[in-house]
């Protein structure tokens, strides 16, 4: 993907920044398959630091592998509830995200949307019309680093969620303790 130039959806030209970030264990608190709106809960500062990227002009996207869905734990309907309580826990501190992308196939399924795949960013930069590799992707596991390398994006694993046990292995290009954390340095690095 980054060797091709982004495909954007009509005349749409090229827009701004964005941010890519994981959800179960990044966004909010890994649950093992998270099928309850009721048990979702968001990291603490993970709100405020959607609403700091917001406030930077940063796209916000999340991309987020579901395969509680092909495994049969819930379907698309509970997970429509679940995105509709994330969205509104988020909008609580004045935050939004501008997409949600989600791969419902399992592990062995032949799809093009489970990370590391592309899929998801690509209808992303359909969608937002953005460049991935100008683009951020954060997540607390290395299909999100690979995800991230995979389109030419700046990738930041965070020691939350499943990270603690691959740092010691991560290509990330940072590695950060928590989403805010990670929202600091790209503040910084965008300058």
């Amino acid at each position: 993907m980054p060797s091709s130039p982004p495909v954007c959806a009509g005349s749409k030209t090229m827009g701004r920044r964005f941010v890519l970030i994981d959800r179960d264990g990044t966004l909010n608190v890994e649950k093992h398959y998270l099928s309850d709106p009721d048990q979702l809960e968001l990291y603490p500062g993970a709100a405020v630091a959607v609403r700091r990227l917001n406030e930077l002009g940063l796209g916000v996207v999340v991309v987020t592998n579901q395969s509680g869905i092909a495994r049969g734990y819930f379907d698309l309907t509970r997970l429509a509830e679940i995105h509709r309580r994330l969205d509104a826990l988020l909008a609580a501190e004045g935050a939004h995200i501008d997409g949600l992308y989600l791969c419902p196939h399992g592990p062995n399924e032949a799809c093009d949307c489970r990370k590391p795949r592309p899929g998801m960013i690509r209808q992303a930069v359909a969608d937002h019309c953005f460049d991935p590799a100008q683009a951020f992707v954060i997540g607390d596991k290395e299909v999100d680093i690979e995800l991230g390398h995979g389109v030419g994006a700046i990738s930041f694993l965070v020691r939350t969620g499943h990270g603690m046990s691959a740092v010691e292995t991560t290509r990330a290009d940072y590695v950060v303790a928590d989403l805010p954390a990670a929202v600091a340095e790209i503040e910084r690095l965008i300058g």
